[in-house]
């Protein structure tokens, strides 16, 4: 027969108080093994996998951009469509070349990819890429061809 904690002793008290705390923190240890950074076997959904393909640090610590990126990116914009000011220290054109993929040249296509892993984790839509490139300009490799003497001066549909 199941005796409560009232019909108990003191020292039976103790032994069922330690029991539950036991118990409570077996529960909490469950709890929290599949709260970590890598995928877990009680993970019920993947954690993303996030590949740095170039540089060696970001332009602001890795906590303040998983928070924040997002209101940097703003900024940024208003900054440039606003005011005229451009800068390259948080620029997504500068996250682009450091995220893109070795695989595919881009930071979407695959939940491998940098920004559509995290995204596609946290089921955050990205629209960044409704108006910019996911891709890397490519660098040119050989110099512009140069217009002859007589051309320069047709190029712009003037004459």
């Amino acid at each position: 027969m199941m005796r409560g904690p009232a019909k108990l002793g003191r020292r039976s008290v103790w032994k069922w108080a330690a029991g539950l705390a036991a118990l409570l923190a077996l529960s909490l240890g469950a709890v929290a093994g599949g709260s970590g950074d890598g995928a877990t076997m009680s993970s019920r959904t993947p954690k993303p996998t996030l590949v740095i393909e170039k540089g060696e640090r970001c332009v602001e610590d890795t906590a303040y951009m998983r928070r924040n990126h997002m209101k940097l990116l703003m900024h940024q914009r208003d900054d440039t469509v606003h005011k005229g000011i451009r800068t390259e220290k948080h620029s997504l054109q500068n996250c682009i070349n450091c995220h893109a993929s070795s695989k595919n040249n881009s930071v979407l296509g695959t939940d491998e990819n940098f920004c559509q892993s995290c995204h596609s984790y946290a089921a955050v839509k990205l629209d960044c890429w409704d108006c910019h490139a996911s891709k890397p300009k490519q660098q040119a490799t050989a110099p512009a061809p140069a217009l002859a003497v007589g051309m320069a001066a047709t190029a712009g549909g003037k004459q």
